[in-house]
């Protein structure tokens, strides 16, 4: 399906975009930060999974929706903006007592469920325009219709991207994590006031971007 040139220069490529830092690498280190290296796992795996639905799109020929048309690609990033936003308040909202003595009376937070941290930055990454085109505009560079299932080129591309792309997060998730047990203990009111004011910036970051 690819010879090992255009397979080789893929792997170079990708994993300089994977090692920049960027909106991706903020997500997982708000979530380690806040919830430690298990949260940060569940949230690189959601990523990557968006990351495989945004090449399978891009090999359909949705993404080329997003490319032509100035509404659907509005509508998706204020769709994408107001999801982060809401995060991040709810995040800033559900921090637990600043006070000792209010603390010893509150009860104890709730905590995000492994199935929720995914589901959520699955939905962060989907609903990121910008990811779309991206994809419409870098994966075509190695894909070759003459050689036949252009969406499962598409895939296959997707698929090697998203695995160098958890790779570098399953490590971030592990020094972050570490280093917020260290210094943070469990779960203070500043873990969830950083993660929240992480998921506010990337929305507001996201609203203002344009095609």
């Amino acid at each position: 399906m690819f010879d090992a040139s255009t397979l080789a220069a893929y792997l170079i490529a990708a994993a300089v975009l994977v090692f920049i830092p960027g909106p991706g690498t903020a997500w997982i280190v708000a979530q380690s930060a806040a919830g430690g290296t298990a949260r940060g796992i569940q949230a690189a795996f959601g990523l990557e999974t968006a990351t495989l639905i945004h090449a399978l799109a891009a090999g359909l020929g949705l993404s080329a929706l997003l490319a032509t048309s100035a509404l659907a690609f509005e509508v998706l990033k204020y769709a994408g903006a107001a999801y982060l936003i809401w995060l991040g308040i709810k995040a800033w909202r559900g921090g637990p007592a600043t006070t000792a003595a209010a603390a010893a009376d509150a009860p104890p937070p709730a905590r995000i469920s492994a199935r929720q941290v995914y589901w959520r930055s699955v939905m962060t990454g989907v609903l990121n325009p910008k990811v779309a085109l991206f994809f419409l505009a870098f994966l075509p560079q190695f894909v070759h219709p003459e050689r036949g299932m252009v969406w499962l080129q598409f895939l296959v591309l997707g698929a090697l991207l998203s695995l160098i792309g958890l790779s570098n997060s399953l490590i971030l998730s592990f020094a972050v994590g570490r280093f917020g047990r260290r210094f943070g203990g469990g779960g203070g009111r500043w873990k969830e006031r950083l993660t929240g004011s992480v998921f506010i910036a990337l929305g507001l970051r996201l609203a203002v971007q344009q095609r």
